[in-house]
């Protein structure tokens, strides 16, 4: 593997500048494969980002789009996934169904993936950055021995084919991009909302092709005994909420994190923040924004008091618009942010949730609270 700091997919110069040659039993991988998760029958939401990243390489390269779908042909079954992949622009599916993939396992999962890569020989293979997909990939890109970039924030394909996956690197201080030059597939996860959602198009199924999973349940260490719905959770949904408040240190205390809070209940949006606030313990792991924590995707983004590192960056630059609240004028979220605002957020907030509460529907407006007030409880 290659890996060229802070240079763009479009620079990339090929294998043939780093010296590395393809082995010749890799020159016959073809086409760009995306793993179909499913959710209790449903297809994840990072899966049709996938296919349309992915649809978008294929074309690039000049070959086809395929989804891959591992599941059980109980219950849901895996027809609504092989439907979806054909919406969103495969031109082929892979589809293996056992008894054994009802549940998600790495062992019988990792066998179906692994033997349909060995058989079929794609040059791509795309998957999301989930719980799931994390653990698969990594089992599959050790059995295959290739590489695998996590946590993509790009991804291309250069001159000679090569995919360029581009990823932040050293504590999200830099952008890294790298590349699988003499092994095949190569592989990449990439976190749910980075990529942008593809417009579906109803169309009948395409050609399916199936493989069989050649395991027995004796040969799993692993047991499912059973189920627990998380749907009770209450933690936040911010990468898919609409509209999103960050804050940042430059709010200067605990207690002021509730401006945040009178805005987002004012416009309907959800909180979040930097990852400082999280060190600090002011605010929960589950409302980081960034490349370790959420990344997302909203119409509206407002950051109040985040100075705009990388690694925040990586996470909220899908997003439609974003508002910055800086008292430092060279804060490098202003090199991003589509409306910059130099002030002081602890008084340009209270302005803004005034301004709205006296637009939005009387049930949603809220009292805004002193500000004197608000920095005594920090």
């Amino acid at each position: 593997m290659v890996a060229r700091k802070n240079e763009p997919p479009a620079n990339a110069v090929g294998r043939a500048s780093s010296g590395k040659k393809l082995l010749k039993c890799f020159e016959d991988h073809r086409h760009v494969w995306v793993f179909m998760e499913l959710e209790r029958g449903n297809v994840h939401p990072v899966s049709i980002e996938l296919l349309g990243e992915g649809r978008r390489l294929a074309d690039k390269l000049g070959v086809q789009l395929a989804g891959v779908i591992l599941g059980s042909s109980e219950g849901v079954g895996t027809k609504p996934a092989i439907e979806e992949a054909f919406a969103y622009g495969a031109d082929i599916a892979y589809l293996v169904e056992s008894p054994l993939l009802a549940n998600y396992r790495n062992e019988p999962f990792t066998k179906a993936l692994t033997d349909l890569v060995t058989t079929h020989k794609p040059e791509i293979l795309l998957l999301g950055a989930t719980t799931l997909g994390r653990d698969l990939a990594g089992a599959v890109a050790t059995t295959l021995q290739t590489g695998l970039t996590a946590d993509c924030t790009e991804l291309d394909v250069d001159g000679d084919g090569s995919l360029a996956a581009t990823r932040p690197t050293f504590g999200g201080s830099l952008l890294c991009t790298i590349y699988t030059l003499n092994s095949r597939p190569q592989m990449a996860t990439v976190r749910s909302r980075v990529m942008a959602t593809p417009q579906r198009a109803d169309k009948p199924i395409g050609r399916v092709i199936q493989h069989q999973l050649l395991m027995v349940e004796e040969e799993i260490v692993t047991k499912v005994l059973a189920f627990l719905c998380n749907s009770g959770s209450e933690q936040s949904d911010l990468a898919n909420s609409d509209i999103v408040v960050g804050g940042g240190l430059g709010l200067g205390a605990a207690g002021n994190l509730q401006y945040l809070r009178n805005l987002a209940t004012t416009i309907g949006g959800g909180v979040g923040c930097s990852r400082p606030l999280v060190q600090k313990g002011w605010m929960t792991a589950d409302r980081q924004i960034g490349q370790s924590g959420h990344t997302i995707r909203p119409k509206l983004y407002i950051a109040a008091g985040i100075s705009g590192a990388v690694q925040h960056r990586v996470g909220v630059e899908g997003a439609d618009l974003i508002v910055a609240i800086n008292l430092n004028q060279n804060a490098p979220i202003f090199d991003f942010a589509h409306i910059g605002v130099v002030a002081c957020a602890l008084e340009f907030l209270p302005a803004l949730t005034e301004a709205f509460a006296k637009r939005m529907p009387p049930h949603n407006s809220i009292k805004v609270m002193d500000r004197g007030r608000l920095d005594d409880q920090g």
